[in-house]
């Protein structure tokens, strides 16, 4: 039984990175090792609702990155990307769990996603202010809802510059680990649930065993030693650290193009901007691709079995691509829901999907050389690159230019390397090696009783 629960959630973390990260090797020395094993598909959204739900994708229903909205809901023709609400978690989750056991326990959430309108007790995550001129200022959602604006005396705004996009760096996890402590020296939560994402942009950028990736291991591993450092001062006895990797990032040499085929199947549809670029016309399409890294949902119109055959046969010839899951494989696999695609592509280990359905550059829509997480129907890593040329060339920098991207993510692990892994700061914590992401969710509800 424990007092205090700390679940660090670390995207990118092997088990083989502890050699350059001495503070959160010698923090977890004593305690519990394995192998984690992320669900399919092993992407930030559904990995942290399985480890706060203790289900997969099929029972809480985030399926990827990103919804598609087939009634046509949302700001962009019915897709959703990296924006939803708690509400769309369809299971209950730890800080959930904890008050129905005790409502004395109180849990704090620290910049995760889904967690804006949660009912933990405090939460912080960010959430821009969109102006009427279309310009936005950086504030966070947090709860209570005066807390951020406390805070700012002190810290000033959250960095999202450096949060994602091509100045990520430390900053941003930094200042996650400062509000965290600025928290924990007026609020001594049960249960903290962070997440501290720096280790995903130079294994991506540059793969995930090159210089800069392991120079991004020292410098969270600084954070993580301060927020220790930290605990042990704002908080009477010895919490139990847990740190899971959300999913291990392997190297790719390859990209994928799923929405170019069915565009050349003739199962996608393009509409023109007044410019001339072109749009993926959603309404009109019959199959369309909604990449998250190294899987792909396929959405086909009226869930039509003769387009759902066709789109099986264009995509299943795709180099890159290792499978096409259709319904009955995605509910065998755990990921299958109301929610996912008619189909679910998934990727070879070396091998990751871009958005893109435009054969000419120069038809690419404007947001495309945009960092513009939410107008993409799909991620696009290529927004961690900045190309000035490109910018005074086309008015945006990022470069369309996919095998600049040397890490990935998604698929479901062939080996080792593709696997994240568990730590904890006690001997005994884990029942069973290896582990699920699932198996986060009752790990923590254990050492409260609950």
């Amino acid at each position: 039984m424990a007092d205090h629960v700390f679940l660090l959630s670390v995207p990118g973390l092997r088990e083989r990175d502890l050699e350059h990260m001495p503070r959160l090797s010698s923090l977890t020395a004593a305690g519990d090792r394995a192998p984690l094993v992320a669900s399919v598909p092993a992407v930030t959204l559904p990995v942290q609702a399985n480890m706060t739900t203790g289900q997969p994708p099929a029972e809480h229903g985030v399926v990827a990155n990103g919804f598609y909205w087939r009634d046509g809901r949302g700001a962009h023709d019915g897709v959703e990307m990296w924006t939803a609400w708690a509400d769309v978690v369809q299971r209950p989750r730890i800080w959930d769990r904890l008050k129905d056991h005790d409502t004395s326990l109180t849990s704090a959430v620290w910049f995760p996603l889904l967690v804006k309108g949660c009912a933990a007790d405090f939460v912080c995550t960010p959430a821009p202010k969109h102006n009427e001129d279309g310009s936005e200022s950086m504030w966070c959602y947090t709860r209570p809802e005066p807390l951020y604006a406390d805070l700012l005396p002190e810290l000033g705004h959250f960095p999202l510059q450096h949060f994602w996009g091509p100045m990520a760096n430390i900053q941003g996890s930094r200042w996650i680990v400062s509000s965290l402590l600025w928290l924990l020296e007026r609020e001594q939560p049960n249960f903290v649930y962070v997440y501290l994402p720096h280790l995903d942009y130079a294994a991506q950028k540059f793969g995930p065993d090159s210089p800069q990736a392991i120079a991004a291991l020292e410098e969270l591993d600084g954070e993580i030693g301060r927020l220790v450092d930290g605990v042990q001062t704002a908080l009477s006895g010895e919490p139990l650290w847990l740190v899971a990797s959300e999913y291990a990032i392997s190297e790719v040499s390859h990209a994928s193009y799923p929405n170019r085929a069915l565009r050349d199947a003739g199962l996608l549809e393009v509409r023109q901007d007044e410019d001339g670029r072109e749009r993926l016309d959603f309404a009109a399409s019959r199959a369309w691709v909604m990449v998250d890294h190294q899987v792909g949902h396929v959405f086909v119109r009226d869930r039509d079995a003769a387009v759902i055959a066709q789109a099986t046969d264009a995509l299943g010839k795709l180099e890159g691509i290792a499978a096409v899951w259709d319904a009955e494989e995605q509910a065998r696999q755990g990921v299958g829901h109301e929610r996912s695609g008619d189909l679910l592509l998934v990727s070879e280990p070396h091998s990751w999907q871009a958005y893109y359905w435009w054969r000419d550059d120069a038809l690419s829509p404007r947001f495309a050389r945009q960092v513009d997480i939410h107008q993409k129907p799909g991620y696009d890593p290529c927004e961690q690159f900045w190309d000035m040329a490109a910018m005074q060339q086309h008015g945006g920098g990022v470069p369309l230019d996919p095998l600049r991207v040397k890490g990935s993510h998604g698929a479901p692990p062939r080996s080792d390397a593709q696997r994240g892994v568990l730590l904890s700061s006690r001997k005994g914590t884990f029942i069973e090696q290896p582990t699920a992401d699932v198996d986060v969710f009752d790990m923590v509800l254990r050492q409260f009783g609950a």
